[in-house]
């Protein structure tokens, strides 16, 4: 085998353990934001010293997840396509993308060290994209303009917070979660 190919498939391995700890350490975390880097090692299949060699610090790991999570955002704002059709749509269609990333954005939301990290951008472009749609909302006449665009965003946040809640707590379905939200939502922002 060369000596580039060997590389590269360290490399490849190395993205793929980094992967698998990042992955686990979310879903892990969401559900106890306590457990230890070696519970995380455990979910994730590889040795504590695995996870320290990657992330020598507990913080090392949430900024990590933290970097993982806004690239997320990014993505499936993105694959919302929020540029197409009506703006209140378009929103719809965010949920339902964020929607996927639950966990995520669940430790996002119940971690107070990731709000604290110096990675964290107060406003992203997936930030600022969502607020023009909710300004050609205002204009278009399918969002209220007395709904200013920071409320929607949160309120977004606070339905999507709830529909995770929803399915962890009660037991609900992801679809009924969702079709609960999208259906408060289209209330909620209805001029």
């Amino acid at each position: 085998m060369s000596e580039d190919r060997t590389t590269a498939t360290e490399s490849g391995a190395r993205a793929r353990t980094r992967r698998a700890i990042v992955d686990a350490a979310v879903v892990l975390l969401a559900g106890d934001p306590t457990a230890s880097l070696g519970d995380v090692a455990a979910a994730a299949g590889v040795g504590r010293t695995t996870v320290h060699r990657y992330f020598p610090e507990r913080s090392d790991l949430l900024a990590a997840i933290g970097t993982d999570v806004l690239e997320k955002v990014a993505a499936a704002t993105e694959r919302a396509r929020l540029d197409d059709g009506p703006a209140a749509k378009a929103l719809e269609r965010l949920c339902q993308e964020y929607f996927e990333l639950g966990d995520g954005l669940t430790l996002m939301f119940e971690t107070p060290q990731l709000a604290n990290w110096s990675g964290w951008e107060e406003e992203t472009a997936a930030d600022e994209h969502f607020l023009r749609t909710v300004r050609r909302g205002h204009a278009e006449g399918s969002i209220d303009p007395e709904l200013d665009g920071e409320w929607v965003r949160n309120l977004v946040w606070a339905l999507l917070y709830s529909a995770w809640e929803h399915t962890r707590t009660a037991g609900a379905s992801k679809h009924s979660a969702m079709t609960l939200c999208l259906h408060t939502l289209r209330k909620a922002i209805a001029p």
